[in-house]
């Protein structure tokens, strides 16, 4: 189906389908999309990259725009395939359907499991981002006044931070919380705390014992560590928030 759906909607290799492979394929940055749907000549030029980039988000709406989110104006934006099937599928399953056609099918499993883990973690982050946003309008989070939910970030992307809860986007007010999203086997542990505690404090706008610390992971957190967060979430609480 999203074969099907990229040859309907991209039947050309033109530059419209080469800037959403290089998105799909994991480049998220104006400049890396741009070097990597560019040609042997050289990258991209902005002039045709910028209004690509502004039709396939808003008119053909198949990319979305992350900005990050603070006090402060920030920069770059981010690209993302906005379809989670059209994403997998030129992230992996392309390349795995590839290697299915050639009678190789062990080879795309194979292939699949060793993408599967670094690509969820990636993906799920704009669902957790959506569900508090959606709990928090529904007045079911702590704070009243989250408005929105997103992520931030810095020009070296050192350090990211997956959640910030806001009063109004893309520049807020006041920040409500910042958090951390981890989607693997094992808990959120004390490594992990003292990473989103060093990450936070280069956020704008985040004020130690103010702003709330919020974690989401798919195998909880360590129980030592309850009682230094505000919000902890689980698999079944992002769900909940659709219900």
């Amino acid at each position: 189906m999203p074969e099907s759906t990229l040859l309907a909607e991209f039947p050309a290799a033109d530059h419209a389908r080469r800037v959403l492979e290089a998105i799909g394929n994991g480049k998220r940055t104006h400049a890396t999309i741009a070097a990597t749907a560019g040609s042997r000549s050289g990258a991209l030029p902005s002039g045709t990259l910028s209004p690509l980039l502004h039709r396939l988000s808003t008119e053909k709406q198949v990319l979305s725009v992350d900005q990050p989110l603070s006090v402060k104006p920030g920069k770059p934006a981010l690209y993302r395939v906005a379809d989670s099937n059209l994403r997998l599928y030129l992230a992996t399953l392309r390349s795995v359907q590839d290697l299915v056609r050639r009678g190789r099918g062990e080879a795309g499993y194979e292939l699949f499991a060793r993408r599967w883990t670094s690509w969820r973690g990636k993906a799920v982050e704009p669902l957790v981002r959506d569900a508090l946003e959606l709990s928090a309008l529904a007045g079911e989070l702590p704070w009243k006044d989250v408005t929105t939910v997103g992520g931030w970030w810095n020009r070296a992307f050192n350090p990211e931070i997956d959640l910030i809860g806001a009063d109004r986007s893309p520049v807020a007010n006041q920040l409500i919380f910042a958090g951390s999203i981890k989607w693997l086997g094992t808990p959120f542990d004390r490594h992990d705390l003292a990473d989103l505690t060093r990450g936070v404090a280069s956020v704008p706008g985040f004020e130690p014992q103010e702003t709330a610390l919020v974690v989401v992971s798919l195998a909880e957190i360590e129980r030592t560590l309850a009682d230094t967060v505000d919000l902890v979430w689980n698999a079944a609480d992002v769900l909940s928030a659709w219900s």
